[in-house]
């Protein structure tokens, strides 16, 4: 379980494919804290650390992760937004995050607001995926590369979300440019009332 509050990039460091697997090694500032099997969430997938060397880890991405996310695109060199799973002592600065990404979604615009950013994003949608809670709704709660955000002005497949500075430099936001791809997770909330909905009715 996450809370949406990165606290780190990390850089891709090597790439090995095995078979249908991707074996992501990567540094980060926190390397020397890690454990092997942890969870580490990567542009908001979770992820179990299978091996430490020095000052890096390596995590390993299955089909159904890499068909579902953006971790397929990553090139050596590339950030990637990082945070360890939530300890139940702390507060949750974010929303709930399971570290289930749902889909991918594409920027359509990145719009400078004397500051801040607004991004836009548009997601596959339809009637079937919206009963599973696949949508988003106004002020309500989205997951985008890991980052716990706050959904502005949704339609059927798009939504914006407002990037202060700090997360805008802090975080791969920065890389983030109209046609690029991002992994986003649907508020679990969400999905459960539309679960009971769809067994109600």
């Amino acid at each position: 379980m996450f809370s949406g509050i990165i606290e780190a990039m990390a850089r891709v460091v090597d790439i090995q494919h095995d078979q249908d697997n991707v074996h992501l090694t990567l540094r980060c500032p926190f390397t020397a804290e890690l454990n092997i099997d942890q969870s580490v969430a990567h542009n908001g997938v979770c992820l179990t650390v299978v091996s430490i060397k020095d000052d890096t880890y390596t995590v390993t991405a299955m089909r159904e992760t890499l068909e579902r996310s953006n971790l397929g695109l990553l090139k050596v060199g590339d950030e990637v937004n990082v945070e360890r799973s939530m300890q139940l002592n702390g507060r949750l600065d974010g929303h709930i995050v399971q570290g289930h990404v749902d889909q991918t979604a594409i920027c359509l615009a990145v719009d400078d607001q004397e500051g801040s950013h607004q991004f836009t994003f548009r997601y596959e949608s339809n009637r079937e995926m919206a009963s599973h809670g696949y949508f988003t709704v106004d002020k309500g709660s989205v997951t985008v590369n890991g980052v716990s955000l706050t959904v502005c002005r949704p339609t059927e497949d798009t939504f914006q979300v407002c990037i202060i500075p700090y997360t805008f430099e802090n975080t791969n936001f920065h890389n983030i440019k109209a046609g690029s791809v991002v992994n986003i997770e649907f508020d679990i909330i969400g999905k459960y009332l539309a679960r009971m909905n769809s067994l109600l009715s």
